[in-house]
Protein backbone atom coordinates (compact mmCIF):
# COMPACT_ATOMS: atom_id res chain seq x y z
CA UNK A 1 0.00 0.00 0.00
CA UNK A 2 1.17 3.49 -0.82
CA UNK A 3 2.73 5.07 2.27
CA UNK A 4 0.84 8.27 1.48
CA UNK A 5 -2.52 6.54 1.92
CA UNK A 6 -4.47 8.20 4.77
CA UNK A 7 -4.89 6.18 7.94
CA UNK A 8 -8.28 4.48 8.15
CA UNK A 9 -9.67 3.27 11.44
CA UNK A 10 -11.60 0.02 11.17
CA UNK A 11 -12.60 -3.20 12.89
CA UNK A 12 -14.69 -1.74 15.72
CA UNK A 13 -18.33 -2.01 16.81
CA UNK A 14 -20.20 1.00 18.13
CA UNK A 15 -23.09 0.70 20.58
CA UNK A 16 -25.25 3.80 20.50
CA UNK A 17 -27.74 4.45 23.29
CA UNK A 18 -30.47 6.82 22.12
CA UNK A 19 -32.78 8.71 24.46
CA UNK A 20 -35.56 11.18 23.70
CA UNK A 21 -33.62 14.38 24.22
CA UNK A 22 -33.38 17.49 26.35
CA UNK A 23 -32.91 21.23 26.00
CA UNK A 24 -29.34 22.49 26.38
CA UNK A 25 -30.46 24.88 29.13
CA UNK A 26 -33.59 26.27 30.76
CA UNK A 27 -33.48 29.45 28.68
CA UNK A 28 -36.53 30.39 26.65
CA UNK A 29 -34.67 30.12 23.34
CA UNK A 30 -33.10 26.72 24.10
CA UNK A 31 -36.48 25.38 25.21
CA UNK A 32 -38.09 26.78 22.05
CA UNK A 33 -35.41 25.24 19.83
CA UNK A 34 -35.88 21.86 21.46
CA UNK A 35 -39.67 21.99 21.26
CA UNK A 36 -39.57 23.00 17.61
CA UNK A 37 -37.47 20.00 16.65
CA UNK A 38 -39.54 17.64 18.77
CA UNK A 39 -42.96 18.90 17.71
CA UNK A 40 -41.99 19.13 14.04
CA UNK A 41 -41.54 15.36 13.88
CA UNK A 42 -44.44 13.96 11.88
CA UNK A 43 -44.23 10.71 13.82
CA UNK A 44 -45.01 12.69 16.97
CA UNK A 45 -47.70 14.98 15.56
CA UNK A 46 -49.81 13.27 12.89
CA UNK A 47 -51.91 16.15 11.60
CA UNK A 48 -52.00 18.09 8.35
CA UNK A 49 -48.40 19.39 8.11
CA UNK A 50 -49.34 22.79 6.67
CA UNK A 51 -51.97 23.42 9.33
CA UNK A 52 -49.64 22.19 12.06
CA UNK A 53 -46.83 24.42 10.86
CA UNK A 54 -49.05 27.48 11.34
CA UNK A 55 -50.27 26.34 14.78
CA UNK A 56 -46.78 25.40 15.93
CA UNK A 57 -45.00 28.57 14.84
CA UNK A 58 -47.71 31.12 15.60
CA UNK A 59 -49.03 29.78 18.87
CA UNK A 60 -47.25 26.86 20.54
CA UNK A 61 -43.67 28.05 20.08
CA UNK A 62 -44.57 31.48 21.41
CA UNK A 63 -46.58 30.32 24.43
CA UNK A 64 -45.33 26.91 25.54
CA UNK A 65 -41.57 27.57 26.08
CA UNK A 66 -42.25 29.65 29.20
CA UNK A 67 -44.31 26.89 30.80
CA UNK A 68 -41.82 24.20 29.80
CA UNK A 69 -38.90 26.31 31.02
CA UNK A 70 -40.54 26.63 34.43
CA UNK A 71 -40.90 22.85 34.64
CA UNK A 72 -37.25 22.26 33.71
CA UNK A 73 -36.08 24.81 36.25
CA UNK A 74 -37.80 22.77 38.95
CA UNK A 75 -35.68 19.69 38.21
CA UNK A 76 -32.50 21.11 36.60
CA UNK A 77 -29.25 19.78 38.07
CA UNK A 78 -27.50 23.04 38.88
CA UNK A 79 -24.11 21.62 39.85
CA UNK A 80 -23.85 19.58 36.64
CA UNK A 81 -25.74 22.27 34.66
CA UNK A 82 -27.81 19.72 32.79
CA UNK A 83 -31.14 17.98 32.91
CA UNK A 84 -31.41 14.67 34.80
CA UNK A 85 -32.19 12.88 31.53
CA UNK A 86 -28.87 13.99 30.01
CA UNK A 87 -26.97 13.23 33.20
CA UNK A 88 -28.31 9.69 33.53
CA UNK A 89 -27.95 8.93 29.82
CA UNK A 90 -24.29 9.94 30.02
CA UNK A 91 -23.86 7.77 33.10
CA UNK A 92 -25.52 4.84 31.34
CA UNK A 93 -23.20 5.09 28.34
CA UNK A 94 -20.08 5.48 30.48
CA UNK A 95 -20.97 2.60 32.79
CA UNK A 96 -21.94 0.35 29.89
CA UNK A 97 -18.67 1.22 28.15
CA UNK A 98 -16.80 0.33 31.33
CA UNK A 99 -18.67 -2.98 31.56
CA UNK A 100 -18.37 -4.24 27.98
CA UNK A 101 -16.24 -1.72 26.07
CA UNK A 102 -12.73 -2.55 24.89
CA UNK A 103 -10.43 -1.75 21.98
CA UNK A 104 -13.04 -3.25 19.63
CA UNK A 105 -16.27 -2.01 21.26
CA UNK A 106 -17.15 1.66 21.74
CA UNK A 107 -20.26 2.82 23.64
CA UNK A 108 -21.70 6.29 23.14
CA UNK A 109 -25.02 8.09 23.45
CA UNK A 110 -27.19 10.42 21.37
CA UNK A 111 -30.52 12.23 21.64
CA UNK A 112 -33.31 11.98 19.11
CA UNK A 113 -34.01 15.68 19.66
CA UNK A 114 -31.37 18.11 20.81
CA UNK A 115 -27.69 17.40 21.39
CA UNK A 116 -25.74 15.33 20.68
CA UNK A 117 -27.69 14.39 17.58
CA UNK A 118 -27.91 10.86 16.21
CA UNK A 119 -26.33 12.06 12.98
CA UNK A 120 -23.29 13.62 14.68
CA UNK A 121 -22.58 10.62 16.89
CA UNK A 122 -22.97 8.11 14.06
CA UNK A 123 -20.35 10.02 12.06
CA UNK A 124 -18.16 10.24 15.16
CA UNK A 125 -18.31 6.47 15.68
CA UNK A 126 -17.57 5.83 12.02
CA UNK A 127 -14.44 7.99 12.23
CA UNK A 128 -13.34 5.94 15.24
CA UNK A 129 -13.43 2.84 13.05
CA UNK A 130 -16.86 1.45 13.89
CA UNK A 131 -17.77 -0.68 10.89
CA UNK A 132 -20.72 -2.11 12.81
CA UNK A 133 -23.33 -0.11 14.68
CA UNK A 134 -25.75 -1.40 17.30
CA UNK A 135 -28.51 1.12 18.00
CA UNK A 136 -30.27 0.75 21.36
CA UNK A 137 -33.33 3.02 21.67
CA UNK A 138 -33.96 3.51 25.39
CA UNK A 139 -37.69 2.88 25.04
CA UNK A 140 -38.77 -0.47 26.53
CA UNK A 141 -42.21 -0.32 24.88
CA UNK A 142 -42.19 0.26 21.11
CA UNK A 143 -44.20 3.16 19.70
CA UNK A 144 -44.04 4.86 16.33
CA UNK A 145 -43.47 8.21 18.07
CA UNK A 146 -40.41 6.90 19.95
CA UNK A 147 -38.57 3.83 18.66
CA UNK A 148 -39.67 4.28 15.04
CA UNK A 149 -38.58 7.90 14.85
CA UNK A 150 -35.14 6.92 16.19
CA UNK A 151 -34.92 4.40 13.36
CA UNK A 152 -36.05 7.04 10.85
CA UNK A 153 -33.20 9.36 11.84
CA UNK A 154 -30.66 6.53 11.78
CA UNK A 155 -31.75 5.54 8.27
CA UNK A 156 -31.70 9.15 7.06
CA UNK A 157 -28.13 9.44 8.30
CA UNK A 158 -27.12 6.22 6.55
CA UNK A 159 -28.58 7.53 3.28
CA UNK A 160 -26.00 10.33 3.31
CA UNK A 161 -23.01 8.17 4.23
CA UNK A 162 -20.81 7.00 1.38
CA UNK A 163 -19.21 4.25 3.47
CA UNK A 164 -22.05 2.80 5.48
CA UNK A 165 -21.48 0.69 8.58
CA UNK A 166 -23.53 -2.46 9.07
CA UNK A 167 -26.54 -1.80 11.26
CA UNK A 168 -28.45 -3.66 13.95
CA UNK A 169 -31.23 -2.17 16.05
CA UNK A 170 -32.12 -3.58 19.45
CA UNK A 171 -35.89 -4.14 19.49
CA UNK A 172 -38.38 -3.28 22.21
CA UNK A 173 -37.84 -5.14 25.48
CA UNK A 174 -41.08 -4.70 27.39
CA UNK A 175 -41.16 -8.35 28.48
CA UNK A 176 -37.42 -9.00 28.91
CA UNK A 177 -37.04 -10.88 32.25
CA UNK A 178 -34.07 -8.75 33.36
CA UNK A 179 -36.14 -5.62 32.74
CA UNK A 180 -39.13 -6.87 34.72
CA UNK A 181 -36.82 -8.02 37.51
CA UNK A 182 -35.07 -4.63 37.62
CA UNK A 183 -38.41 -2.82 37.86
CA UNK A 184 -39.67 -5.03 40.65
CA UNK A 185 -36.42 -4.75 42.57
CA UNK A 186 -36.62 -0.96 42.35
CA UNK A 187 -40.20 -1.18 43.60
CA UNK A 188 -39.18 -3.47 46.49
CA UNK A 189 -36.36 -1.09 47.40
CA UNK A 190 -38.71 1.88 47.63
CA UNK A 191 -41.19 -0.13 49.71
CA UNK A 192 -38.41 -0.91 52.18
CA UNK A 193 -37.65 2.80 52.51
CA UNK A 194 -41.14 4.10 53.28
CA UNK A 195 -42.97 3.67 56.59
CA UNK A 196 -46.46 3.20 55.16
CA UNK A 197 -48.16 0.56 53.01
CA UNK A 198 -49.53 1.64 49.60
CA UNK A 199 -53.16 0.92 48.83
CA UNK A 200 -52.15 0.87 45.18
CA UNK A 201 -49.12 1.00 42.91
CA UNK A 202 -49.68 3.03 39.76
CA UNK A 203 -47.55 2.14 36.74
CA UNK A 204 -47.62 5.39 34.77
CA UNK A 205 -46.51 5.38 31.13
CA UNK A 206 -46.21 8.23 28.67
CA UNK A 207 -49.41 8.44 26.69
CA UNK A 208 -50.04 8.60 22.95
CA UNK A 209 -53.16 9.84 21.12
CA UNK A 210 -55.88 7.20 21.03
CA UNK A 211 -56.09 7.45 17.24
CA UNK A 212 -52.47 6.24 16.95
CA UNK A 213 -53.49 3.06 18.77
CA UNK A 214 -56.57 2.70 16.56
CA UNK A 215 -54.31 2.95 13.50
CA UNK A 216 -52.32 -0.06 14.72
CA UNK A 217 -49.64 1.23 17.08
CA UNK A 218 -48.86 -1.62 19.54
CA UNK A 219 -47.64 0.66 22.34
CA UNK A 220 -50.74 0.30 24.52
CA UNK A 221 -50.47 -3.50 24.44
CA UNK A 222 -46.77 -3.45 25.34
CA UNK A 223 -47.43 -1.18 28.34
CA UNK A 224 -50.19 -3.46 29.58
CA UNK A 225 -47.90 -6.45 29.10
CA UNK A 226 -45.13 -4.89 31.20
CA UNK A 227 -47.57 -4.15 34.02
CA UNK A 228 -49.01 -7.66 33.86
CA UNK A 229 -45.55 -9.23 34.08
CA UNK A 230 -44.62 -6.95 36.97
CA UNK A 231 -47.84 -7.90 38.75
CA UNK A 232 -47.22 -11.63 38.22
CA UNK A 233 -43.67 -11.40 39.60
CA UNK A 234 -44.53 -9.08 42.50
CA UNK A 235 -44.45 -10.80 45.89
CA UNK A 236 -46.69 -8.47 47.88
CA UNK A 237 -50.52 -8.25 47.91
CA UNK A 238 -50.57 -4.70 46.55
CA UNK A 239 -52.48 -4.10 43.28
CA UNK A 240 -50.63 -2.55 40.32
CA UNK A 241 -52.62 -0.58 37.75
CA UNK A 242 -51.66 1.04 34.45
CA UNK A 243 -52.25 4.73 33.69
CA UNK A 244 -51.02 7.15 31.01
CA UNK A 245 -49.56 10.62 31.48
CA UNK A 246 -48.28 13.66 29.55
CA UNK A 247 -51.14 14.17 27.13
CA UNK A 248 -50.91 17.17 24.82
CA UNK A 249 -53.71 18.93 22.95
CA UNK A 250 -57.51 18.47 22.92
CA UNK A 251 -57.80 14.98 21.38
CA UNK A 252 -58.39 11.74 23.30
CA UNK A 253 -55.27 9.94 24.52
CA UNK A 254 -54.81 6.50 26.01
CA UNK A 255 -56.77 6.11 29.23
CA UNK A 256 -56.96 6.05 32.19
CA UNK A 257 -55.14 9.36 32.59
CA UNK A 258 -52.60 9.47 35.42
CA UNK A 259 -53.55 12.95 36.62
CA UNK A 260 -57.29 12.22 36.73
CA UNK A 261 -56.63 8.91 38.47
CA UNK A 262 -54.58 10.62 41.19
CA UNK A 263 -57.38 13.15 41.74
CA UNK A 264 -60.04 10.44 42.07
CA UNK A 265 -58.25 7.82 44.17
CA UNK A 266 -58.76 9.56 47.56
CA UNK A 267 -62.49 9.68 46.86
CA UNK A 268 -62.37 5.90 46.45
CA UNK A 269 -60.66 5.49 49.81
CA UNK A 270 -57.19 4.89 48.35
CA UNK A 271 -55.13 7.51 50.15
CA UNK A 272 -51.69 5.87 50.08
CA UNK A 273 -50.22 5.62 46.59
CA UNK A 274 -46.85 4.69 45.14
CA UNK A 275 -46.08 5.52 41.49
CA UNK A 276 -43.56 3.82 39.21
CA UNK A 277 -42.82 4.91 35.63
CA UNK A 278 -41.67 1.78 33.76
CA UNK A 279 -41.54 3.38 30.30
CA UNK A 280 -38.89 5.96 31.20
CA UNK A 281 -35.28 4.73 31.22
CA UNK A 282 -34.09 7.87 33.02
CA UNK A 283 -35.72 10.29 35.38
CA UNK A 284 -36.76 13.38 33.46
CA UNK A 285 -39.19 16.29 33.48
CA UNK A 286 -42.12 13.88 33.05
CA UNK A 287 -41.23 11.83 36.14
CA UNK A 288 -39.64 14.45 38.38
CA UNK A 289 -41.86 17.47 37.69
CA UNK A 290 -45.08 16.06 36.28
CA UNK A 291 -45.38 13.12 38.72
CA UNK A 292 -43.19 13.83 41.77
CA UNK A 293 -44.24 17.49 42.03
CA UNK A 294 -47.52 18.09 40.19
CA UNK A 295 -48.91 14.61 40.71
CA UNK A 296 -48.12 14.61 44.42
CA UNK A 297 -49.63 18.05 44.92
CA UNK A 298 -52.82 17.09 43.10
CA UNK A 299 -53.16 13.82 45.03
CA UNK A 300 -52.68 15.42 48.44
CA UNK A 301 -55.04 18.31 47.63
CA UNK A 302 -57.69 15.76 46.68
CA UNK A 303 -57.46 14.14 50.10
CA UNK A 304 -54.57 11.73 49.72
CA UNK A 305 -52.36 10.95 52.71
CA UNK A 306 -49.11 9.35 51.53
CA UNK A 307 -47.52 9.62 48.08
CA UNK A 308 -44.12 8.63 46.73
CA UNK A 309 -42.44 7.82 43.41
CA UNK A 310 -40.05 4.98 42.56
CA UNK A 311 -36.96 6.34 40.77
CA UNK A 312 -36.43 5.24 37.19
CA UNK A 313 -33.79 2.58 36.56
CA UNK A 314 -31.36 5.38 35.66
CA UNK A 315 -27.73 4.21 36.02
CA UNK A 316 -28.44 1.47 38.56
CA UNK A 317 -26.44 -1.73 38.45
CA UNK A 318 -29.52 -3.67 37.36
CA UNK A 319 -30.15 -1.30 34.47
CA UNK A 320 -26.57 -1.46 33.22
CA UNK A 321 -26.75 -5.26 33.39
CA UNK A 322 -29.95 -5.11 31.31
CA UNK A 323 -28.39 -2.80 28.70
CA UNK A 324 -25.34 -5.07 28.55
CA UNK A 325 -27.55 -8.11 28.01
CA UNK A 326 -29.55 -6.40 25.26
CA UNK A 327 -26.36 -5.25 23.48
CA UNK A 328 -24.48 -8.54 23.71
CA UNK A 329 -27.14 -10.32 21.68
CA UNK A 330 -25.81 -8.46 18.63
CA UNK A 331 -22.08 -8.68 19.34
CA UNK A 332 -20.19 -11.25 17.29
Amino acid sequence: MNNNHPKINFGKTGILLVNLGTPDSTSWWDIRKYLKEFLSDRRVIEVNPLLWKVILNLFILNLRPSKTSKAYKEIWMKKENMSPLRYFTIQQSEKLNKKIGNEKIVVDYAMRYGNPSIRSVMHKLQKKGCENLIILPLYPQYAAATTATVCDEVYRTLMQMRWQPSLQIVPHYESEPLYISALNQSLEKKLSEISWKPDLVIASYHGIPKKYFEKGDPYHCYCQKTTRLMREAFKKPIPIETTFQSRFGPQDWLKPYTDKTLENLPKEGKKNVLVICPGFSSDCVETLEEISIQGKESFLKSGGKNFDVVPCLNDSENHIALLSHLSKRFLT
